[in-house]
């Protein structure tokens, strides 16, 4: 019997997408998802802003200063590795701002700026394959794995009227 008390880990990543349309990765070094590329981020700690959270994420793991300006959309990975651990993951898109490219090591090993012809041969989770297909809807990803939304109650953050 398992006593471990379930949770949902809830984070924030930045699509950082530079002046020349180059998007920002990291090589992940560790699980989930390790050795595989994704934008920088992590979790949010208890009592911690949404956004605070981000910027922290961002320069911790490389180096960076963002700005913020617009959430791209939520994605949820649910049944991820050998405890299946349960994640909500809010993907926000940002410009830099300042800071030099430093990758911390102990998350990410390496960090590049991709062109938008690269993306769909990296090796993405499906909740980066999915947000950079937001992103980028004209390049030929294939079969993205789209979010849960059950009874279709979730309105698409793309199609949603900006005010």
């Amino acid at each position: 019997m398992d006593f471990r008390k379930q949770q949902i880990k809830t984070s924030v990543v930045a699509c950082i997408i530079d002046e020349q349309g180059r998007t920002l990765l990291t090589r992940r070094c560790i699980e989930p998802f390790c050795s595989q590329w994704v934008m920088p981020g992590g979790k949010i700690d208890h009592g911690e802003a949404i956004l605070s959270a981000l910027h922290r994420e961002v320069v911790e793991e490389v180096g960076l200063e963002v700005s913020v300006e617009e959430l791209i959309d939520v994605y949820e990975h649910i049944d991820i590795g050998s405890k299946g651990d349960h994640y909500v993951i809010l993907y926000y898109r940002c410009r830099l701002t300042g800071g030099e490219l430093q990758p911390n090591g102990s998350e990410c090993t390496e960090a590049r700026w991709v062109t938008e012809e690269e993306l769909p041969a990296m090796a993405l989770p499906p909740g980066c394959r999915y947000i950079l297909g937001q992103v980028f809807p004209h390049l030929p990803w294939g079969k993205l794995s789209a979010a849960i939304d059950v009874a279709g109650e979730v309105p698409d953050q793309l199609q949603m009227p900006r005010s």
